[in-house]
């Protein structure tokens, strides 16, 4: 009878289900979890069977929801936000006894990291003074050399200021972002693009620094002198059909109202990433920035890296958390 063995469902189960329903592949879904692809559909078997009831059209491809599925997946949806929720206060615990913190989010991590984290802290720092701010991650970088914030979520400058350390959360590989129908397939070159501008991330920030930094090295000069300070500005430009630029994944999935008018593409030339690090003063109490660095690997692996990866499976290998 359906329902009368739920204790025999599984967590991870219910993540393969989730990661499924996400990818639309087992074998995706798989990579997604760290797990083998038969271990994967064996789970989801596994919650079917208990269930009673064909959560997945196994006959299709991509695969589908059922209609149980499609109902199902709310529930389970909500069922792991609350148990990944609890983890994180858990993990809190141990730095229960600050009184104040201020920490600093790069704009491109604000609406997936910023949210959980702060309901995180104040679940466990009751008496503590909370400060978040959002900016460009070369001012965070400052600001906490300048002990202004505590700690910062930001790129991994090229030189990291005298007392200063970091510790590295994701890998966020560049691409080719440009106007939707633009380009009818990857691109072999970036002459292909030589229609339109290069838009140019404003010098100051390290992720133009980067960009810039990788070209020379290919001895690569795209034409086009638009530089832009922000990413929606950046974002609306392409999508206005301005330009193009070389991108990150985290920038791009923070372009959500852009999407439907940009598209993007591997980049035609060795690929690069940059690394979105914890910044903190090297004084610091090590225990505070291990926790928060875990926590925050824990939030993008669900909300950067496995929407990515199901979205571009060609960043497998390159979009990832890090432990350095």
């Amino acid at each position: 009878m359906p329902g009368s063995h739920l204790n025999a469902i599984s967590l991870r189960g219910l993540q393969v289900f989730e990661a499924v329903a996400r990818s639309g592949s087992v074998h995706l879904a798989a990579q997604m979890l760290g797990m083998s692809a038969p271990a994967a559909s064996q789970q989801l078997r596994n919650l079917e069977a208990t269930l009673g009831q064909s959560l997945v059209d196994h006959a299709r491809r991509p695969l589908a929801l059922t209609r149980a599925g499609r109902a199902y997946l709310n529930y389970a949806c909500e069922a792991l936000g609350q148990l990944r929720q609890g983890a994180e206060a858990l993990s809190f615990i141990d730095i229960s006894h600050l009184r104040s913190l201020s920490i600093g989010v790069i704009e491109d991590l604000d609406s997936e990291v910023t949210p959980r984290l702060t309901l995180g802290l104040r679940g466990v720092l009751k008496q503590c003074d909370l400060r978040l701010s959002t900016g460009l991650s070369h001012l965070i970088v400052q600001e906490v050399a300048e002990r202004k914030l505590d700690v910062g979520f930001a790129a991994r400058p090229l030189e990291l200021p005298a007392g200063v350390s970091e510790m590295g959360l994701l890998r966020d590989p560049f691409f080719l972002a440009v106007p939707r129908g633009h380009l009818q397939a990857a691109p072999e070159t970036i002459d292909a693009l030589a229609a339109l501008a290069f838009l140019r991330y404003e010098p100051s920030q390290i992720i133009s620094r980067q960009v810039a930094a990788h070209l020379g090295r290919l001895k690569l000069a795209p034409p086009g002198r638009i530089e832009v300070y922000s990413n929606e500005t950046m974002f609306g430009l392409i999508a206005s059909g301005a330009g193009w630029t070389i991108t990150t994944a985290a920038s791009y999935m923070r372009a959500q109202k852009f999407h439907n008018r940009v598209e993007v593409f591997p980049l035609p030339f060795p690929r690069f990433s940059r690394t979105l690090s914890l910044i903190y003063p090297t004084d610091w109490n090590s225990e505070i920035p291990k926790t928060l660095a875990g926590v925050v690997r824990s939030i993008l692996r669900t909300q950067v890296v496995g929407p990515g990866l199901a979205a571009w499976p060609w960043l497998r290998g390159e979009l990832m958390t890090v432990e350095s």
